[in-house]
Parts: structure tokens; sequence; C-alpha cells
């Protein structure tokens, strides 16, 4: 793996083309989810997208969580229906030339509460911060410390409970990892994540992921991280 960890053109070529069709689907998603809807039909949905639009296969399992149910980062779909004034959360990935590509993005179906529109605009800040961190030669560490104490100073600090980021290629989890114990230092051209997240038991979850080739600016996916509110 350390000897990918720096991606060629043709490599990045690849996640490029992977994240396009990923940004395809997400268009897709918020044209056609409704209320009522559940999480497993909204999944399915999204499988089935990625194949028609010329994804090799799912670079993971997707993630379609609602409501209080965002606050398991890693939930698995089920027979829950969408209801109004909640959020949606969605983590999916597909893959071209075998290299992957991750996308998370939280919106709200049927207006939202303040106290969703504060979680989400911490979340929202949290993830350009660690984004505007991503310079080569810097810690991976100081990257997630920018960010979780960003969100410390909202008072969420307690609320993200997982790393900032990790890197993604051929596998979609490897070198480098952006978190609180790792000693990785950042060089053009790697790839990694940056997937802020805040996450209240039993009421509702944020996480907001974009996917950045170090020592380029802009992230790969062509949509805002700006709250979208559905209906």
């Amino acid at each position: 793996m350390q000897n990918r960890i720096i991606k060629t053109e043709e490599e990045l070529s690849n996640i490029i083309k992977s994240a396009s069709i990923t940004d395809k689907v997400f268009d897709l998603v918020l044209e056609n989810i409704k209320i009522g809807m559940t999480e497993v039909e909204v999944a399915n949905f999204i499988e089935q997208s990625f194949i028609r639009l010329g994804g090799e296969k799912l670079s993971f399992d997707t993630i379609v969580a609602f409501g209080e149910n965002g606050a398991e980062p890693h939930h698995v779909p089920c027979d829950r229906r969408l209801s109004g004034a909640e959020f949606v959360t969605i983590d999916m990935g597909t893959v071209v030339g075998g290299y992957c590509s991750d996308f998370t993005r939280t919106f709200a179906v049927g207006g939202a509460t303040r106290e969703m529109l504060d979680v989400y605009e911490a979340v929202r800040e949290a993830e350009k911060i660690g984004a505007d961190a991503l310079k080569d030669g810097a810690k991976c560490f100081d990257v997630d410390k920018a960010v979780r104490d960003y969100l410390t100073e909202k008072g969420y600090g307690d609320k993200f409970i997982h790393g900032t980021g990790h890197g993604v290629g051929l596998e979609i989890h490897e070198a480098p990892t952006l978190n609180t114990k790792s000693d990785e230092v950042l060089k053009d051209n790697m790839v990694v994540t940056v997937e802020p997240g805040v996450y209240i038991e039993g009421c509702l979850g944020v996480r907001i992921e974009n996917l950045y080739i170090v020592g380029r600016a802009e992230p790969l996916s062509r949509h805002d991280t700006k709250l979208i509110i559905i209906g």
C-alpha cells in the first residue's frame, strides 16, 4: 500500500471518473427521494444507478440513514421510512478502472429545526477547515486536530467519534489516515477524504465528506456543501 500512496496521473484519472459518476447518482437521489420511501429502497436505487451510469461495482456498502439513524456512522439501511423535517445521510461510492470514490452528504427533507441547522453548519465549517489544512508536508494529525478543535469549540467535540479522513485508491480505506494517532505526512497527489461528523444519539447525525487530491484546492465532487432542504 505504501508503494501506491502517491497516485499517478492514470490513477487520479480513474478516481476522478469514479467521483463524477458518484455526483450523477447523487443528482438522481435528490430528484427521486420522497417521503415514505425506506432506507433500503433508497440504497437499492443508488446501487442500480451506479451500475447504469458505468460504475463497475460499489466501492463499499451504501449507507442510507434517516433521522435518528444518522447518529450511527456505519448504519445499515433498514425498513425505516422517511418522514418530514429530518435529515438524510447518504455515504456512497463506486469503482472505475479499479479505483474507488467516497462521498457523503446530509440533507433535509420536509424542513429543518434550529438544532438541525446549527449542527449542520458546524460540520460544514469543520469540513472547510479540514480541506484548507490539506497541504504538502502537513501532518495528518494536525489536519485532524484542526477539525476536532473547531467542533469542540462549537460544543460537539464528544459527538465527533471517528477520524477526519483516510486515503482512497484501489481500496476504500488506505494510507494515509487522518486521525488522532497518525504520524503520517501529506504529499502532493495523495487522495484523501475529509469527513467530519456530529452524531447525537437518538436524535440525528450529520456527516459531510469530500474527496481531495492533495495539492489541488477543489474537491473532486462538484456538489457544494450548502444545506439542501427538499420539500
